[in-house]
């Protein structure tokens, strides 16, 4: 096939696909393909090498190169011409392969008399499967026409390969997605869970790869494609005016559902004899493979708005929607590239655990999973690619780990961790309702995070002594438009109701920076985290304010009511906060509505400025809770959501705990109420040495109640807190390997 025609390449799809409908084993396809490419293409060699495991190549099957080399020849990826194509996904084309940089001799195949090289990575979007090769004795490079006919060749084989078409012995032919793999995440909700994986979409399989009728096909790819483009419209029309991130996606999305260049190419796939379903997932292919190597992240995210715009696409063709009729297995654990609030909080408390491909520890998603105590990974590279419904998975959320299809080691290792937990939590309930004291007599203060009703449940069986953080933002997040005043005030007061008259502080309206509400127009900032959010959204927009005090005032009916603000940075914004606060006490007063038995007003303190307000600050809030997770993003300048710099700094890093000891003797001197909310808190290490500089009172997620109050009724503040000053007298950088080597010794 030196000069490649359309009827040629349909005419040996059309031989592939006889080949593939014959009733032999894998190998022999494999012998089989190579012999035919070899031949269409008037080359002297074909040779097929598939992965054998994460960095291993094997021959599989050739024509042309010494048949003893088979299953016997293996690389590393980035070894030689075959492990190049394969690391980086690139053709490579050259008439003098010995004169290549990197290029690899290998003796047993026989390949030296071979002058030219043409490789093509087999993939399918974004799994890399391996390498076809076609060699010649002559010095020639392979015309476009011949590397495009390969190209359409390797999507066949990687479709059939994804279908099991070439299982037979040995670990390069044993079936995808059967061994057992390990991935690595980011930990954002930490627990471990067991169970089987739920994909939140479905794999789309192409089973019918080669198509006869070229035109039937190019009607099918317009129609689904004219399809695709009307849902994209109708989704922008209802999108304006809206989140103007939404917005800039789908426009994103109409500008590929109408490129020109798209449809050329994958016309051309089908005039080839690819069917509209290949010829769709071999463009997607293409751009997952230019997504990996792409630097330029504004590149990726266009490159990511095509491949989610070809999944589209494929499940018009295929009708293989979301709804796929498959049952959820029991126990499942959520396998997703994303997902947002409300469809997570569709899915409950059924889920025992979830694993993402994106996400960020400051999502919405990660906000729920934590008010649903469960497990979550973010940053899971390729987990939906390597998962398949109902397959055994173990997440842990400690290390950060998922274990998918696991042998029976790491099986019975996982559950004896699991088994070691319970026990704990068996320890952690005989102490539920004794209080968090110390060998000292020191008396700390425990309560729990919250932010949905489902966190609720967890106040009388964590051992919380009440609320110490409720969000009230997940409530504007999950709805489409605003919700009204006695929605919320409905919600506030079944709240305190499940309370039982234990304490519970309402954090006001938190938004911004990575929490946006889909019926507000955020501003286009290039840095959110310090832009327009919390208390400077509740300032500039004073009519929510209001309307959320209200609501809260009402749900109290009569019970005692306390509210604090986020992210204030100065005196200024609290006054400001707080004498909306009280205007609507005496609002409420002339409508002659019921008013709280008594009201406390305090803020978070989340930024180093706060801390050095005016003493007044200090006397007229009635309490303060600092905000560990943006305090301490702001105090390193590290960004808690970039895993490149946030663990590189220590919550028990000396210049740290100065900070805070400076904040406990400030409130100390205004005699204002101190606690502690953030991830910190329910780590017990991190529990002990913030009582140990004088903070009483934490806040956490319920889980962590038990392992932190365990911690400090075995502990003595007064001896820990003289490990804390010898080792800041020593100058080093982090008292946590003191500290540590002391709780070894105790």
């Amino acid at each position: 096939m030196a000069h490649s025609t359309e009827s040629e390449s349909r005419k040996l799809l059309g031989r592939l696909r006889e080949i593939m409908a014959e009733d032999s084993a894998g190998q022999a396809r494999l012998d089989q393909i190579t012999a035919l490419v070899a031949d269409s293409m008037e080359a002297d060699v074909c040779s097929i090498y598939l992965f054998r495991d994460d960095d291993t190549l094997e021959l599989c099957a050739t024509h042309g190169l010494n048949q003893d080399a088979v299953h016997q020849t293996r690389m590393k990826i980035g070894e030689g011409l075959v492990g190049r194509v394969a690391k980086y996904s690139r053709v490579v084309n050259t008439p003098d392969a010995p004169s290549e940089k990197g290029f690899r001799f290998m003796p047993e195949t026989g390949e030296e008399v071979f002058s030219s090289f043409l490789g093509i990575p087999l993939q399918r979007l974004g799994e890399r499967l391996g390498v076809v090769v076609v060699q010649s004795k002559d010095a020639r490079v392979y015309t476009d026409d011949e590397v495009y006919a390969l190209e359409v060749v390797a999507m066949v084989l990687a479709e059939m390969t994804e279908l099991g078409a070439f299982v037979g012995e040995g670990a390069a032919l044993s079936p995808l997605h059967s061994q057992a793999v390990m991935l690595r995440g980011s930990v954002a909700q930490e627990g471990v869970a067991e169970g089987n994986v739920w994909l939140h979409e479905a794999r789309v399989v192409v089973t019918n790869p080669i198509a006869d009728d070229p035109e039937a096909e190019q009607a099918r790819l317009q129609e689904a494609v004219d399809q695709l483009r009307v849902s994209v419209d109708e989704m922008l029309d209802n999108a304006i005016g809206g989140d103007k991130d939404q917005v800039q996606v789908l426009e994103a999305y109409r500008m590929f559902a109408n490129s020109k260049g798209w449809m050329r190419r994958m016309s051309e796939d089908i005039k080839r004899g690819l069917s509209a379903e290949a010829a769709v997932e071999k463009e997607q292919s293409t751009a997952r493979a230019r997504m990996s190597q792409a630097s330029d992240a504004y590149l990726r995210d266009r490159l990511h708005d095509l491949d989610d715009l070809s999944n589209r696409l494929l499940r018009i063709l295929t009708g293989q929607g979301s709804n796929t009729g498959a049952e959820m297995p029991e126990n499942p654990i959520l396998i997703a590239r994303n997902i947002g609030p409300a469809e997570l909080l569709d899915y409950g408390r059924n889920l025992k655990g979830i694993v993402l491909e994106e996400g960020s520890v400051g999502s919405h998603a990660t906000i729920v999973a934590r008010a649903l105590a469960i497990p979550l990974l973010i940053h899971t590279d390729r987990i939906t690619i390597e998962a398949l419904n109902g397959d055994q998975i173990l997440v842990d959320g400690e290390h950060g780990t998922v274990h998918l299809r696991p042998d029976e080691s790491v099986v019975s290792a996982f559950r004896d961790k699991i088994l070691m937990q319970a026990e704990a939590q068996e320890r952690y309930t005989s102490i539920r309702d004794k209080p968090a004291e110390t060998l000292c007599g020191e008396v700390v203060k425990l309560t729990m995070n919250a932010g949905l009703m489902a966190d609720l449940p967890s106040l009388p069986t964590s051992g919380a002594e009440g609320v110490g953080l409720f969000r009230t933002e997940l409530q504007f997040l999950v709805r489409n438009k605003m919700p009204k005043r006695a929605e919320l005030a409905a919600t506030y007061e079944t709240v305190l109701n499940a309370a039982e008259g234990k304490p519970v502080v309402f954090r006001t309206l938190d938004i911004g920076s990575d929490k946006v509400l889909p019926y507000m127009n955020p501003l286009d900032e290039p840095n959110p985290a310090l832009g327009w959010r919390a208390i400077r959204v509740g300032l500039d927009k004073p009519g929510v304010m209001r309307m959320q005090v209200q609501a809260l005032l009402r749900a109290a009916k009569g019970r005692p009511l306390s509210v604090m603000f986020p992210m204030v940075a100065q005196f200024e914004e609290f006054k400001q906060a707080r004498d909306i606060f009280l205007r609507e006490i005496e609002r409420e007063r002339a409508l002659g509505h019921t008013l709280p038995e008594n009201y406390e007003i305090g803020t978070m303190l989340e930024t180093p400025s706060l801390a050095f307000a005016p003493p007044q600050f200090f006397k007229m809030a009635d309490f303060i809770s600092i905000g560990g997770n943006d305090l301490k993003q702001f105090f390193f300048a590290a960004d808690r959501e970039n895993e490149r710099v946030r663990k590189r700094y220590d919550t028990l890093s000396v210049s740290f705990l100065n900070f805070l000891e400076t904040i406990v003797a400030r409130c100390k001197e205004g005699n204002t109420p101190l606690s502690f909310c953030g991830e910190d808190a329910g780590r017990p290490v991190e529990a002990l040495c913030f009582a140990a500089m004088g903070l009483r009172a934490l806040s956490m997620r319920p889980a962590s109640i038990g392992p932190v109050k365990h911690r400090l009724r075995r502990t003595n503040l007064q001896e820990l807190r003289a490990v804390i000053d010898q080792a800041r007298a020593e100058g080093v950088e982090t008292v946590r390997p003191a500290v540590l080597e002391y709780l070894r010794k105790g």
